[in-house]
């Protein structure tokens, strides 16, 4: 069960948490309760919304760790309302903690210090439970993966994710590459639709049935770049959808599986799974900028 933390508890362990969190890009520290440590981490980030106690990219780095042990708790079996509460909770203290509160004032020190060597990470992995978001914020002249993860559909690679110059201004795009298949002529991301089954379907393949399903089409295709293909692929086609695709992802239950699915002219479809896991977190981590 979850316990409301005083600012003097939160003081003495958050500092540990969030530094070893931090710095290594994991969900917790060893020996850590998950709906502990998503608590502490919910308390810093409510107490920031109310006091402004970061700058813009610290808080930022709040915004995915906050959202990457949520993920976790999710994953260890904690049901979501329980974590709701514990948010709840979280938000609670910190409206009830003075802005100039001691105590507060060092958990801000140390989160600060925690959060020096992360600001120079410039690569992190967000483990799920089968897949890996990797997360890259570095700048570049062309278009990059700042964001993917690798799926299949038979022996043809997909890789989905995000691609940008910029890690902040990063798009939704699918790369595939077919052996001995003509090109698709659409492309779209299949995923619940939050507005008919507001709650995650984890039963069975963990999709709802057809009529609780949304699809977000690609707005267009092209030839993939050589930077853009998987290793290995020697050609490939570029699938990009629009913003709205990332913004229903990161809503989607860290458990949660989505489908890209290519449509071709003799009605065939090919289908590549993926796994929603960390993904609105690797967007806060992107949210930072480059280093």
């Amino acid at each position: 069960m979850n316990i409301a933390l005083s600012p003097r508890i939160v003081s003495r362990t958050l500092a540990v948490v969030v530094a070893l969190a931090l710095a290594a890009g994991t969900a917790t520290a060893a020996g850590q309760n998950f709906g502990d440590v998503y608590y502490e981490r919910a308390f810093v980030r409510a107490a920031q919304d109310k006091c402004r106690l970061f700058e813009p990219r610290l808080t930022q780095a709040l915004e995915a760790a906050t959202l990457q042990a949520r993920g976790a708790a999710l994953r260890s079996g904690r049901p979501a309302t329980e974590l709701a509460a514990t948010a709840g909770r979280a938000k609670a203290r910190a409206e009830a903690t003075p802005c100039n509160d001691a105590e507060l004032n060092r958990v801000k020190a140390r989160v600060r210090h925690a959060f020096a060597g992360w600001s120079r990470a410039a690569r992190i992995n967000f483990p799920g439970d089968t897949a890996v978001w990797s997360a890259d914020r570095f700048e570049s002249a062309r278009d990059g993966w700042r964001l993917f993860q690798d799926g299949a559909t038979g022996a043809s690679p997909v890789r989905f994710g995000l691609t940008g110059r910029a890690p902040q201004d990063a798009r939704p795009t699918a790369v595939v590459s077919f052996a001995g298949k003509p090109r698709p002529y659409a492309a779209r991301i299949v995923m619940r639709d939050a507005a008919r089954s507001p709650r995650p379907w984890l039963a069975a393949d963990g999709l709802p049935p057809d009529a609780a399903r949304r699809a977000v089409f690609a707005a267009g295709s092209d030839l993939a770049p050589r930077e853009l293909l998987v290793s290995g692929a020697r050609t490939g086609e570029v699938w990009r959808f629009p913003d709205s695709a990332a913004e229903a992802l990161a809503a989607l239950d860290p458990r949660e599986p989505f489908l890209i699915e290519f449509l071709f002219r003799d009605d065939s479809v090919a289908t590549a799974r993926f796994e929603a896991g960390d993904f609105a977190a690797a967007r806060a981590f992107l949210a930072m900028g480059p280093v």
